[in-house]
């Protein structure tokens, strides 16, 4: 009896789906919980998995289709039997299962980077929780076979698509990743619609930098993990949010919505773009918790398993440009949030204190706000905020 494959139910946030890849074709042995098809949405890649073991018969949707909820993918016929009657008569018997769970342990991110590299993901030790397989793992794997490739070989060698000829004046046309067209939504629609300026300030790392030197084994040692510097502005922000509660509203219409609740956004940069997960009740999180939160949501970025869930809501947001090199900028707002907090390169500057000059290692601070609800006071007394709770870390673990 044919089953129908159909699409996830998607979130109201979320309207429709493009097939990106089909991982199997029609008459292809399917195990049971093996990743059939991914589904890229505007937010995250959501992957269908076959419900038992058996085959696909037919496909109703190409790679590059739109989908709705629930809509038919593909019909799928149930049993041991099919799947194996599918199976090449050539190709060892106990491969296809050992390739099928190497596969279903590996991201959509390394599948990715597997196919570019002519990889078998089988063969690759993962290095991930559980033994996953990561982009990384894959990459690693790739470098010795890519080696010989810098020998010199025949013109008529080269690949189709291989990197751009010195010297030639080429063209690639591609289309954009529904991602990518989100983000770019979303920035015409926060700079048409919201009134953003932007603050500046800087703030002096140095009593944050000797806290971690101080008490980082320590810290490790009991909560095993690093402790970083997102953990102290993600607090920071929390208790400026608590005095400033116009920087932690929303505009709905002619309506102001105040957040009785703090939901930090931390952008991280993955594969596919920009993405910003939730940090939710950041409140109630200690440096331990949300340093953890955060590595755990890079990771899910980087393997492409982030949720739409983890991704829905948030009543501000912090951006660290400061880990690719960035030494100032303007955040752009992520709507309807009226606000987004920008770190920088920590850098060491000449400063003068108390008539001296000392060489301090000095951060920029961004902050930029949508003027239709919060007043430029407002906002620099907001920054400020953050940059004494930085400067004095023990009013953060003393309330002051």
């Amino acid at each position: 009896m044919a089953i129908e494959i159909r699409a996830p139910q998607f979130p109201e946030s979320v309207a429709d789906g493009t097939i990106a890849t089909w991982h199997k074709k029609p008459g292809e042995a399917v195990s049971r919980d093996e990743l059939i098809v991914d589904i890229e949405t505007d937010k995250v890649v959501l992957e269908v998995v076959a419900p038992a073991d058996g085959r696909i018969t037919s496909v109703m949707k190409n790679a590059g289709d739109v989908v709705k909820s629930q809509e038919v993918l593909a019909l799928f016929e149930a049993g041991a039997a099919a799947a194996a009657a599918a199976a090449p008569a050539a190709a060892p018997a106990a491969s296809a299962p050992a390739k099928a769970a190497a596969e279903g342990a590996a991201g959509p991110a390394a599948r990715k980077a597997a196919a570019e590299a002519n990889v078998d993901v089988a063969k690759v030790q993962g290095s991930g929780k559980g033994g996953r397989v990561t982009k990384e793992d894959v990459q690693r794997a790739a470098a010795p076979a890519a080696a010989p490739a810098v020998k010199p070989a025949p013109a008529a060698a080269a690949a189709p698509t291989a990197a751009w000829t010195p010297g030639e004046r080429e063209e690639r046309r591609v289309p954009m990743t529904r991602l990518r067209k989100r983000v770019a939504e979303r920035l015409v629609e926060a700079q048409s619609t919201a009134a953003m300026l932007t603050t500046f300030n800087e703030v002096n790392m140095k009593p944050v930098m000797d806290m971690r030197k101080n008490y980082q084994a320590q810290f490790e040692k009991a909560h095993g993990v690093k402790l970083g510097f997102m953990s102290f502005f993600v607090r920071a922000a929390v208790e400026a949010l608590k005095r400033f509660p116009s920087v932690n509203a929303s505009i709905d219409g002619d309506d102001i919505v105040y957040h009785g609740y703090y939901d930090i956004g931390i952008a991280v940069s993955s594969d596919r773009g920009l993405v910003v997960p939730i940090l939710r009740d950041a409140n109630s999180k200690g440096f331990a918790e949300i340093e953890s939160n955060i590595i755990a949501y890079g990771q899910k970025a980087r393997d492409g398993k982030l949720g739409i869930e983890d991704m829905t809501g948030g009543t501000f947001s912090i951006t660290n440009g400061g880990v690719f090199g960035s030494l100032l900028s303007t955040p752009i707002l992520n709507p309807p949030q009226t606000a987004i907090l920008g770190m920088h390169k920590i850098q060491d500057r000449p400063m003068a204190v108390n008539g001296q000059v000392v060489i301090l290692p000095m951060m920029y601070l961004a902050l930029t706000y949508d003027h239709r609800l919060i007043d430029g006071k407002e906002a620099v007394s907001f920054l400020v905020t953050i940059k004494e709770l930085i400067e004095d870390p023990a009013r953060l673990l003393l309330d002051l």
